[in-house]
């Protein structure tokens, strides 16, 4: 798929898929959206003292860093964990400005993130591993990951790829959540709603980022 990099309303930059007329995050700003559906309603609202967090869509990298930012800032120490079947070419990444836009330490982070290897656990700072999973999202067998804390549900919408968001997925992700894991997305769609209180998660529509009137957050009960 050919992708082309566009600038979103806060300044920042993300990448455009004109065949299926998607765009990695929101039009009205990339780091905005991150910050506010990832950051603030998953991540910072979970109380796991030493988080596990999944990441359906490494994308960008534009979340782990903004994680790896908090984890180290809070002395959380975090472990990420993040699935894509499709990398984004370090030709493109090199055009995104997250790092220039947040900081000079941002920058060095971003770097990282996109340096190390696939399929191996790395430490990028004292609070902060990742293990990048190539891997397609519904042939993954979730037995291998130990339980998680937080999801980050960041996959195309469901008008684009309606198997990313089956009902089986989310079955799946409850079934390696901790008690009171918390699973947030951008979508509000109603049905996306039915199908996590299907799969045992007590779902909420939140206030959403600039430009989107709702988001969901999923926990697993007690």
């Amino acid at each position: 798929m050919q992708r082309k990099i566009i600038e979103t309303g806060d300044g920042s930059k993300t990448l455009f898929i004109a065949e299926m007329d998607e765009q990695y995050h929101s039009v009205n700003g990339a780091i905005t959206e991150s910050e506010f559906v990832y950051l603030n309603n998953g991540f910072r609202h979970n109380q796991s003292p030493n988080p596990i967090v999944l990441e359906i869509g490494f994308g960008t990298g534009l979340n782990a860093l903004l994680t790896a930012i908090e984890a180290e800032k809070t002395h959380r120490k975090t472990t990420y964990i993040t699935l894509e079947k499709f990398p984004v070419k370090p030709e493109e990444i090199q055009q995104l400005n997250y790092g220039s836009l947040i900081s000079e330490q941002a920058e060095k982070i971003y770097s990282a993130l996109h340096k190390k290897e696939w399929n191996l656990k790395s430490k990028i700072s004292p609070y902060f591993d990742i293990i990048k999973l190539k891997t397609d999202l519904t042939q993954f067998y979730f037995n291998d990951i130990p339980a998680v804390d937080v999801i980050y549900f960041d996959a195309f919408g469901p008008d684009k790829q309606p198997e990313m968001w089956d009902e089986e997925i989310f079955r799946k992700l409850f079934s390696i959540s901790n008690q009171n894991a918390n699973l947030v997305t951008y979508s509000a769609k109603g049905e996306i709603r039915r199908r996590m209180e299907r799969s045992g998660y007590i779902s909420e529509r939140l206030p959403g980022p600039p430009g989107k009137r709702q988001m969901l957050r999923a926990t697993r009960p007690e």
